[in-house]
């Protein structure tokens, strides 16, 4: 089996912005996500409390979550890609 040559990569200069980044997207998720659990331990019935659309409140918070991380993500991306445009430039400063 024929292995062509791996291709090389720059460095990555905004590696330690965009870890910083991606910590503070998980502790405001975290925190969202722990609203969740408390109320599913605290207060259960309110879970099944109808909402917009008819929906529980369970479904609905689920659903957020979801929604939420995606959008996060695609704020994650776009930052990044920002720090990554301006630091590997030579624009160290952000």
């Amino acid at each position: 089996m024929h292995h062509s040559v791996p291709s090389t990569t720059e460095a990555d200069n905004a590696s330690s912005k965009k870890a910083r980044l991606g910590i503070l997207f998980f502790f405001i998720y975290l925190f969202f996500y722990a609203g969740f659990v408390v109320i599913g331990v605290v207060n259960y019935e309110l879970l099944a409390e109808n909402t917009i659309g008819g929906l529980n409140l369970a479904t609905l918070y689920g659903i957020a979550l979801i929604v939420f991380a995606v959008l996060m993500g695609i704020l994650y991306n776009y930052i990044c890609s920002r720090y990554e445009d301006k630091m590997n430039a030579g624009g160290e400063n952000i």
